[in-house]
């Protein structure tokens, strides 16, 4: 019993024991009741402040030229590699204002809507699932993207030149602007305002300018262009498609430059019309099937030194960076062509291709260790031909595709000095039943009853290497072809194995892939090169004025300068041996003319008639491709040389050694200033190439097929009587195209020089197929 029971005496409170001080219950439930509405009130506080800050921002967007011609607009310049002035992105471009909505095609919108924005006229001009994940990129992920914005807000962004910095709290600002825009203006003038602002390529903004551009010659719109008469009120659902198919990616969807694409991107819009109601079915069958633009279409005059180049780079630019800031945003380009390798290559190509009749030529000059291009020549005269032969000509390969049989053998083990018949050789095509039948012969009917793997590739030998091909497997040949550098498709048909593809390739991505080689089977790309891991023609790029970074179109990444990345294809010792035998190549083949006392590797290549020629190789320092052809049409080219046909080992070898020499000089001087300038002695350049595997060499291990890429940085400056060709002739059947021939058997060394060039004579198309001598012409 305690000790004051039954007294008046109240116990004093008892003291918890040190350490043991009892804490308050917090209630954490009520709490949160308390915080998660004081939350929700705070964000709704936030959003409905923003709008009605935004709302005094609003421009007075009556006011055209506050965003049509700001006159902040600034244009952007392009430089060299070395800091010289290549030419200006103009932001005087082709503009036309349509100020009645029925002055635009009612095919247009719709197409438009059914790609961009299909609720427009229902929704208040925000699209808040496109908030929701700029909020969830940029708060948790790190890092927002565009994705879902309607048509208002596009507009917007483009008239307050919102730059495409799409952070959560830029896009915020975007979406209350567009939701006070739709209370001030109808729908319908919104979108005539963002047809009248978007930019549709070939330096039209605005659809009228877009329709005059690429329908004002066809004769269905003849005479339209007028105030009265404005081309884009009759534009058709195809002609509709079209364009709204380019807003997406104006170089990318260029009809001129990428018609497949084009087509398909177009076809995608007429579907969505389609399944939107807002074409027939009739209508939907009679566009698919309609040409994609008629009349010629003529791109923006470019005022540069190097104008096949610069307008190459700047459809890159638009695509990355939007069409206003490459126009107007005041950039400055570094781009990785070399003016001084660009007068040698023009030199080089004009000493031997003089008459303006005659054929001409295309040359890519890639640097080995960037993947930079240094040096484009795409046609004669940019002014009167702007078609890029450099980049936009896809002409058959004919046996300079060789190497990539070669790198497919030596990847399965078999050895160079593998034995190969080299006679007159019959493959039953398969599926077919064994009625068609592949039909291989060499040049002149000149065969060595045996030959080696490598042999066969320095005399260019069809027999061998149509075997070889199949053998290793046309489509893993395909495919590792694609892999190395070829960006078109890659057909594996039969006669793919001596070079007759259904799509041809581009000077551009033949050097790319032989670049592989040079690099030890490194693909090499950067971080602004081409699509699809392609070459490189952007160094840097930054602001003018306060020297920043640039921000990707789409995007809240800001870029500056390229980044190196490569990717394994090849194992070193697969791309060192297939560069040894190419080599030889140069040193006894059909390439003898290409030598010019240093390391060279490459291979010719020749097609169907001599319609197309080609020599590709490379040093230590640079891989090369020239073309040259008839650039508007497949036309033999049997008397050129001399009143010889010209094969790859002819105009080709000649123009890439001209080259050769003259780049050298000029970077050997460069290098001996700068070790002058140092103190330093005079470099000695020495190469190490292995040797060459006769019969009974073990093959060599197969390498490997791929690599995890590795990002690098980019460094500052520039480094570092045999077989004939033939004939394959296959007899029927669709799917095999006619076979190209391989280069005739070098001649003697006295080279004929070059002759002035006679007009060419009649001579038949190319095959319907597209087959050996069918090369894609070039869209006017």
């Amino acid at each position: 019993m305690s000790d004051f029971e039954g007294t008046n005496i109240t116990p004093l409170p008892v003291e918890p024991a040190p350490g043991r001080r009892r804490r308050p219950r917090v209630k954490w439930f009520r709490l949160l009741l308390l915080l998660v509405p004081l939350g929700l009130l705070a964000v709704v506080s936030t959003v409905f402040g923003m709008m009605m800050a935004v709302a005094s921002d609003l421009p007075d967007l009556e006011n055209r030229p506050e965003y049509r011609e700001k006159g902040g607009a600034r244009n952007s310049v392009m430089v060299d590699i070395r800091g010289r002035e290549l030419g200006l992105l103009a932001s005087n471009q082709n503009r036309i204002i349509l100020t009645d909505s029925s002055d635009i095609s009612p095919y247009m919108k719709s197409a438009i809507i059914a790609v961009e924005d299909e609720r427009f006229y229902e929704n208040s001009g925000v699209d808040l699932r496109g908030i929701g994940r700029a909020f969830v990129n940029d708060v948790i992920k790190g890092g927002a993207r565009q994705g879902g914005s309607t048509i208002t807000q596009q507009f917007v962004k483009n008239a307050m030149d919102a730059q495409d910095e799409r952070t959560v709290f830029q896009k915020l600002r975007e979406s209350a602007l567009a939701y006070h825009l739709t209370r001030k203006w109808s729908k319908d003038k919104i979108l005539r305002e963002y047809l009248n602002s978007i930019y549709f390529g070939n330096g039209a903004y605005g659809v009228e300018a877009a329709a005059r551009t690429y329908f004002g010659s066809d004769p269905n719109h003849q005479g339209c262009g007028t105030e009265k008469r404005p081309c884009a009120k009759e534009l058709e659902p195809h002609e509709a498609a079209l364009l709204a198919g380019v807003v997406a990616s104006p170089s990318g969807y260029d009809p001129t430059v990428n018609p497949r694409d084009a087509e398909t991107r177009r076809n995608i819009v007429l579907d969505k019309m389609l399944e939107q109601g807002r074409i027939s079915a009739t209508q939907h069958r009679e566009a698919v099937a309609a040409p994609l633009y008629g009349g010629e279409v003529a791109p923006p005059r470019v005022e540069s030194k190097a104008p096949y180049f610069t307008s190459w780079v700047r459809q890159q630019l638009v695509d990355k960076f939007g069409a206003r800031r490459a126009f107007e945003g005041g950039l400055r380009i570094r781009t990785t062509l070399d003016l001084d390798l660009q007068r040698e290559a023009q030199r080089a190509v004009d000493a031997f291709l003089p008459n303006p009749t005659g054929p001409t030529a295309a040359l890519v000059a890639i640097d080995n260790r960037s993947g930079e291009v240094r040096a484009m020549v795409g046609g004669r005269d940019y002014d009167t031909a702007p078609f890029n032969l450099a980049t936009q000509g896809q002409r058959q390969p004919g046996s300079s595709f060789k190497p990539f049989i070669l790198a497919e053998a030596l990847r399965q083990g078999i050895g160079p000095g593998s034995l190969w018949p080299s006679r007159k050789r019959e493959f039953t095509v398969p599926g077919t039943d064994g009625q068609e039948k592949f039909v291989v012969n060499n040049f002149d009917d000149n065969y060595s009853g045996v030959s080696t793997l490598a042999r066969g590739l320095t005399f260019s030998d069809n027999a061998v290497y149509a075997a070889a091909g199949i053998k290793v497997g046309t489509r893993k040949v395909a495919r590792l072809a694609r892999r190395m550098g070829i960006r078109t498709p890659v057909s594996d048909n039969y006669a793919m194995t001596l070079g007759g593809l259904k799509q041809g390739v581009t000077p551009l991505d033949l050097a790319h892939a032989y670049e592989t080689f040079a690099e030890k089977g490194l693909r090499v790309y950067g971080t602004l090169g081409t699509s699809n891991q392609g070459p490189v023609a952007i160094r840097e790029v930054e602001n003018a004025d306060t020297k920043r970074c640039v921000t990707l179109a789409g995007t809240d990444r800001c870029v500056k300068k390229n980044r190196r990345k490569t990717r394994r294809v090849l194992s070193e010792e697969v791309a060192e041996t297939a560069t040894s035998i190419m080599s030889t190549v140069v040193t006894q083949g059909s390439g003898k003319r290409a030598a010019f006392g240093q390391f060279a590797a490459g291979k010719t290549g020749t097609t169907e008639n001599f319609g197309d020629a080609w020599f590709v190789g490379f040093t230590d320092r640079m891989t090369v491709a020239v073309w040259v052809g008839y650039p508007d049409a497949f036309k033999p080219m049997e008397t050129e040389f001399a009143g010889e046909p010209v094969a790859g080992g002819t105009f080709p070898a000649q123009i890439w050694r001209e080259f050769m020499i003259s780049a050298n000089r000029v970077i050997d001087e460069r290098v001996a200033a700068e070790r002058k300038a140092k103190g330093l002695p005079p470099k000695t350049q020495t190469t190490t190439v292995p040797p060459v595997a006769t019969p009974g060499t073990a093959a060599p291990t197969t390498g490997s097929a791929g690599a995890a890429d590795a990002d690098t940085a980019e460094p500052e400056g520039d480094t570092g009587g045999g077989n004939g060709g033939g004939e394959a002739q296959p007899q029927t059947g669709a799917g095999q195209q006619q076979a190209q021939p391989a280069d005739p058997a070098p001649a003697p060394a006295a080279t004929p020089p070059p002759v002035a060039t006679p007009p060419p004579a009649a001579t038949p198309a190319a095959p319907a197929d597209g087959g050996a001598g069918g090369a894609v012409p070039p869209t006017p």
